[in-house]
C-alpha cells in the first residue's frame, strides 16, 4: 500500500502552510484570505528513515529509495460545505481514497491573520468540519440506500447490506462518525467501507497549529484539541507551520540546529509520518541489490508471501522462500559473510510474519 494523507480544516487555519512545510516545497499558495486554495494540491514526499541511509552507506550502493507518502490538500471546509457552501465540497472526493485525515486546527492568536470567527475556537472549528464530513457520508448513503431499495426486490441477498446502510445513516444522523460505529459483522462493514470510502470512518490525526512560543508548552487551545481527540480515540500533534515553512530548502544539518534551538526533536513531517504509521499499523521492510536499497511499507502482521506481493505480483505468486536479516544484525555484522557465519540470516516460509526493519531477499519461481 502507498500511504496517502488528506489535509482538512477550516479556511485560514494554516492548511496550505502546513502542506508546504510537510512537502518541503512552496507548492500551495498561501494568502491571508479564505479560499486561496481553489484546487486540490498533491505532493509525494519520501518517508524519513535514517535506517535506509545507513544501509546504503554500508552496502555502498548508488541509490537509496525511501517509502513515500502522498499529501492531498483541499480547500477549506465551511459550514454548509456538503450542500455547496464555500469550495471544500468540490474536493471531498479527492480525499476519499486517502488512508487517514490530518485535521489542521488553528491554535494561535494573530489579529493579522483572518479567521472565520472573532477568535480561534478549536471546539467549534472541529465541530464544523466534522459535521460536514458526516453530512457528506450521509449523502453517499442516501444514494446507496435508494439504489439498494430497488435491487433487493430481485436479490434478497442484498438485504443485509441494505440494513447496514440504514444503520450507518442512523448513526451518522445522530452526529457520530462511522469510526465509532459498533458493528458485529466487520467483514460486511469493511466491504461497504471499501466501496464507499466513508470520510468519517478514516483515522484522524489532529494537528494543532501553534505559534513558536507554544511549541513546548501547550496553550489552552491545544489542551482543548487534545480533550476532543481523546474522546474520539484520535491523536493530537503540535506544529508551528509558519516555523516549519521557514525551514523549506534549508539543509538537514541547519534544520536540525534550528529545531534544537526551539526545543523540537523532530520535524513536522517526521512527527506526522511516524504517527500515521502508528495509527494505520504500518511498518517498513527493506530490499537490496547491487544498485539500490529500498524501503517498502506494509501493514503490521503481513506475511512474507504477501510482502513479496508488495514488490510484484509475480513475487507473491511464485514465492519459494524469504532470506531474512534483521536490521540490528545487519548493522552489527555489516557484511553478508559475517552475517551468515553468525547464523543471523534465516530462511523463512510464506507464513513468516515480517518484522519492522527486516531486510529481505525473496526467492521465487514463475
Amino acid at each position: 500500500m502507498s500511504l496517502n494523507i488528506g489535509i482538512i480544516g477550516l479556511p485560514n487555519v494554516g492548511k496550505s502552510t502546513t502542506f508546504n512545510a510537510l512537502t518541503d516545497a512552496y507548492l500551495a499558495e498561501v494568502a491571508n484570505y479564505p479560499f486561496c486554495t481553489i484546487k486540490s494540491n498533491r505532493a509525494i514526499v519520501p518517508v524519513p528513515d535514517i535506517r535506509i541511509d545507513k544501509l546504503q552507506s554500508i552496502l555502498s550502493v548508488p541509490n537509496a529509495i525511501h517509502a513515500t507518502v502522498e499529501f492531498v490538500d483541499i480547500a477549506g471546509l465551511v459550514k454548509g460545505a456538503s450542500h455547496g457552501e464555500g469550495l471544500g465540497n468540490l474536493f471531498l472526493g479527492n480525499i476519499r481514497n486517502t488512508n487517514a485525515l490530518l485535521h489542521i486546527v488553528r491554535c494561535f492568536d494573530d489579529p493579522n491573520v483572518v479567521h472565520i470567527s472573532a477568535n480561534p475556537n478549536p471546539k467549534e472549528d472541529i465541530e464544523i468540519v466534522n459535521i460536514e464530513l458526516i453530512l457528506a457520508d450521509i449523502q453517499q448513503l442516501d444514494k446507496k440506500i435508494e439504489k439498494l431499495s430497488h435491487q433487493i426486490k430481485g436479490d434478497k441477498s442484498l438485504i443485509s447490506i441494505f440494513d447496514l446502510s440504514n444503520a450507518l445513516k442512523k448513526h451518522l444522523s445522530s452526529g457520530n462518525p462511522l469510526s465509532t460505529f459498533p458493528h458485529d459483522d466487520s467483514n460486511l462493514f469493511e466491504s461497504l467501507n471499501k466501496e464507499m470510502q466513508f470520510l468519517t470512518a478514516k483515522p484522524v490525526i489532529y494537528l494543532a497549529n501553534v505559534s513558536e512560543d507554544n511549541l513546548v508548552n501547550d496553550n489552552d487551545y491545544v489542551k482543548e484539541v487534545k480533550e476532543i481527540a481523546q474522546k474520539q480515540n484520535a491523536t493530537t500533534l503540535t506544529i508551528c507551520s509558519k516555523l516549519e515553512q521557514e525551514l523549506i530548502g534549508v539543509s538537514e544539518e541547519e534544520k536540525r540546529e534550528l529545531l534544537d534551538i526551539v526545543g523540537i526533536k523532530k520535524s513536522g513531517l517526521a512527527k506526522v509520518i511516524q504517527q500515521s504509521y502508528e495509527t494505520l499499523g504500518l511498518i517498513s521492510f527493506f530490499t537490496r541489490n547491487e544498485n539500490e536499497v529500498r524501503a517498502w511499507e506494509i501493514t503490521r502482521g503481513t506475511t512474507a508471501q504477501k510482502a513479496a506481493g508488495r514488490i510484484h505480483t509475480d513475487f507473491e505468486r511464485g514465492f519459494i522462500r524469504a532470506e531474512v536479516i534483521s536490521y540490528s544484525d545487519f548493522i552489527k555484522y555489516r557484511n553478508i559473510s559475517a552475517i551468515r557465519a553468525a547464523g543471523a540470516l534465516s530462511l523463512e516460509g510464506k507464513d513468516y510474519v515480517v518484522n519492522d526493519g527486516d531486510i529481505i531477499q525473496f526467492r521465487f519461481n514463475v
